[in-house]
């Protein structure tokens, strides 16, 4: 009789441990994720992989920030987030110059912060999340090399002073080193407004300046470039962009656009979460050490997320993964 009590109450207590699933967590935990132009469909995917792995530990997360690319308006949004106290805070970093010495402030608050798709090396992060930028550049570099048959001018749109879209451009011009008959001739800051690249473009076609490729190192650009070589009929130029806003998979469809190099972002957002989570219920003492420098360091410096070749061969494949994942 004393085992079958016992046995009993050994079952209902372990039921009861494993009913709880998160039972480390309080309800007051609360995750956020800081970025910019939140609405694009880039950052909606890391929206996805952060409310999923929220949703796995039981614990709250939300993401803010401005809709435009506004690094000052950023910074608000994160000043914001530190009054409230938060359990952890992801951030893509659009400028290191701003927002650096309030990573450094929340640290020195106890507050774990991990950078993710945009780094901010200099600052007291803990860690970084997300592409090998130099190498997404090189990808992209290769994908140029085989269309453009070693020779040709190329015409870039980047932001100036956004750390990951600097080592993508290194990635570019190291790789068409070995091809001088390529030519980046002109690097185009488009301020974080797709308008630029779309008058842009539109002027260099119009003027009948010789280009025979357009790059685009972040995500917005690309589609307006592609709006403006479908109208004008100029379908024969290479275009390779980054990232999977829709209507690049679409103009990647149409044939406008040759490839684009997916980054990762729902798996960003994901494993930074819980990342985060660990650190707060293992936390790191002190929390402010520099543990970049630290060879016995618990934590990496850096989890590369990896990046994907699409073009047409394989984005009847992305859109299926991807409406499989954002529909749950």
């Amino acid at each position: 009789m004393f085992k079958i009590v016992f046995g009993s109450l050994l079952t209902v207590s372990m039921l009861t441990l494993l009913s709880c699933g998160g039972s480390q967590h309080s309800v007051d935990e609360k995750y956020y994720l800081v970025a910019t132009n939140v609405k694009i469909p880039y950052w909606q995917q890391a929206n996805a992989g952060l409310s999923k792995a929220a949703a796995q530990l039981q614990v709250k997360s939300e993401m803010v920030g401005p809709e435009a690319y506004d690094p000052k308006a950023e910074r608000d949004e994160f000043k914001r987030i530190m009054g409230k106290k938060p359990t952890g805070i992801l951030v893509s970093v659009s400028d290191p110059a701003v927002l650096g010495a309030d990573i450094d402030a929340a640290i020195a608050q106890g507050i774990p912060v991990v950078t993710i798709d945009s780094d901010a090396p200099a600052a007291k992060r803990l860690l970084f999340i997300g592409t090998d930028n130099n190498k997404a550049g090189v990808m992209g570099a290769k994908v140029l090399v085989e269309k453009l048959q070693g020779k040709g001018n190329v015409v870039v749109f980047t932001i100036q002073g956004q750390a990951n879209l600097t080592e993508r451009l290194h990635g570019y011009k190291n790789t068409l080193e070995a091809h001088p008959q390529i030519k980046i001739t002109e690097v185009i800051d488009m301020q974080g407004d797709p308008r630029v690249a779309f008058d842009k473009t539109k002027e260099m076609l119009e003027k009948g300046s010789k280009v025979d490729a357009f790059v685009c190192l972040e995500a917005i650009a690309c589609p307006e470039v592609a709006d403006v070589l479908e109208r004008q009929k100029a379908t024969d130029k290479v275009v390779v962009a980054m990232d999977t806003d829709q209507r690049t998979i679409e103009a990647i469809q149409k044939g406008l656009i040759s490839a684009t190099i997916g980054q990762k972002p729902f798996t960003m957002a994901f494993t930074g979460l819980k990342l985060l989570d660990d650190l707060h219920h293992h936390p790191l003492v002190p929390l402010a050490s520099n543990w970049m420098q630290d060879s016995f360091s618990p934590i990496p410096t850096f989890v590369d997320t990896g990046a994907t070749l699409i073009d047409k061969s394989n984005v009847a494949q992305f859109i299926q993964q991807r409406d499989t994942e954002t529909s749950k």
